[in-house]
């Protein structure tokens, strides 16, 4: 895979080598992150990223998009099948992409939108100020009830009523509990308003029976693929028949030109290993090694947001060890554990700095890690944030970590053929 790269850029070949190397010996808990299949990553890097195809299977505006046609075809039918939807469209190139789109699909310039606040859990492009959700659109915001730190169903329901949106947004970034998709439903239908949901984070638990699926009840449904559902960066608009013609129309050619073909086939591929029995497997594991690290942590005296969790993912309040988020961070960092800062509900510190992090598990499940790992790893998380400064104890934990990831080996065969091809000899089949 490496070796035309090396003869031709050895520096950017040098650089995939080293982050093929960071991946494999360190532990990636970033709650959005995840490891795609080799069969993944070929199909991405695959000779379908020549091909121009404007348009849609069967209604190109370029010629020779006959194996493109069969490719979306098939990825279209896929996510169909897996999620029960009327419609999909797999053509948006990130999860931001596919929101825009469906936001012009059923609404226009200056609309009331009703999500979900990033200070809260929701995401960018829920409505804040500084994404285009925030500028194009008139944004209200429902949170958290202060006491339960979950959702206020009955606070959006008042906020519905009031102001009366013409979208209904449910989904969220840094949110630990499955949703309720019932008052928001309920919602929508009182005031007439679309109701739409982005499942960004939790798309590969529905598809393992983790968490509710939206995509019967919403209008539209937007999602990545990369995160839970473990495939390419990308995203897909599923929504009613009725609005098939309009959300078609806003990706191509209100928001976007040409498709990345190759991005969809690798898109197909996850989709097809979606709907394998190991997937459900999969989404179980992920879910029960969250729930293993949440004990872990609060066991040792870390406060979790709404107590738990019900996902993938922790929201962990980091300062009744005396730290913040980014400390806890950059402590974290040197002994080879990645994670983010977050803000937690009602935060007193600013973004930047922030009162919390947020932990995932799906990258370490892919990997074959189970509830033993998840003990072990939230020991190591406590053993650091009880001495954040020590750099005795992030090289000990350090050590641990790369033992640890030595028995859970990440792409052998690209570390493999980048080591070889580094050395000069002949490279590695992959």
């Amino acid at each position: 895979m490496l070796e035309h790269i090396y003869k031709s850029d050895p520096e950017v070949a040098g650089a995939i080598v080293a982050e093929a190397r960071r991946q494999d010996e360190t532990l990636e808990m970033i709650a959005s992150e995840n490891f795609v299949s080799m069969a993944v990553m070929e199909a991405q890097g695959s000779i379908l990223t020549n091909k121009y195809a404007e348009g849609y299977s069967g209604r190109r505006y370029y010629g020779g998009c006959e194996n493109v046609d069969l490719i979306e075809t098939l990825a279209c039918q896929r996510a169909k099948a897996i999620f029960g939807a009327e419609h999909a469209n797999v053509q948006p190139h990130s999860g931001s992409s596919a929101n825009i789109a469906a936001y012009y699909s059923v609404a226009k310039h200056g609309d009331t939108i009703l999500g979900m606040s990033l200070a809260h859990g929701g995401h960018l492009t829920h409505g804040h100020k500084v994404n285009f959700s925030g500028s194009h659109f008139n944004v209200v915001q429902y949170g958290l009830d202060p006491k339960t730190e979950r959702i206020d169903y009955e606070a959006m329901r008042q906020l519905a009523r009031e102001h009366r949106p013409r979208v209904i947004l449910a989904g969220a970034s840094a949110y630990p509990r499955e949703i309720d998709f019932t008052p928001f439903r309920e919602a929508a239908d009182e005031v007439g308003a679309i109701f739409m949901v982005d499942m960004a984070h939790f798309a590969g638990l529905v598809v393992g029976g983790m968490h509710a699926n939206p995509v019967p009840i919403a209008d539209i449904v937007t999602t990545t693929t990369h995160k839970t559902l473990r495939g390419p960066r990308g995203g897909i608009i599923f929504s009613k028949a009725e609005l098939a013609k309009a959300v078609d129309k806003t990706i191509f050619p209100g928001y976007q030109g040409g498709p990345l073909e190759h991005v969809i086939a690798a898109k197909a591929v996850a989709l097809h290993e979606a709907m394998q029995p190991e997937f459900k497997l999969y989404q179980e594991q992920t879910v029960k090694n969250a729930r293993t690290l949440a004990a872990t942590l609060k066991e040792g005296g870390l406060r979790l947001i709404t107590g738990g969790t019900d996902t993938h993912l922790l929201l962990v309040d980091v300062t009744p060890l005396g730290l913040t988020g980014r400390a806890a961070e950059d402590a974290l960092h040197r002994a080879g554990i990645t994670v983010n800062k977050n803000a937690i509900p009602f935060d007193p510190n600013p973004p930047a700095v922030a009162s919390g992090i947020r932990l995932g598990t799906p990258a370490l499940t892919t990997r074959g890690m189970k509830e033993g790992e998840m003990e072990l790893i939230g020991s190591w998380i406590l053993e650091i944030f009880r001495a954040p400064q020590a750099e005795e104890t992030a090289q000990k934990v350090r050590a641990k970590v790369l033992e640890l990831c030595q028995s859970f080996p990440l792409y052998p065969q690209l570390r493999a053929e980048g080591e070889s091809l580094k050395r000069g000899s002949s490279p590695v089949e992959v």
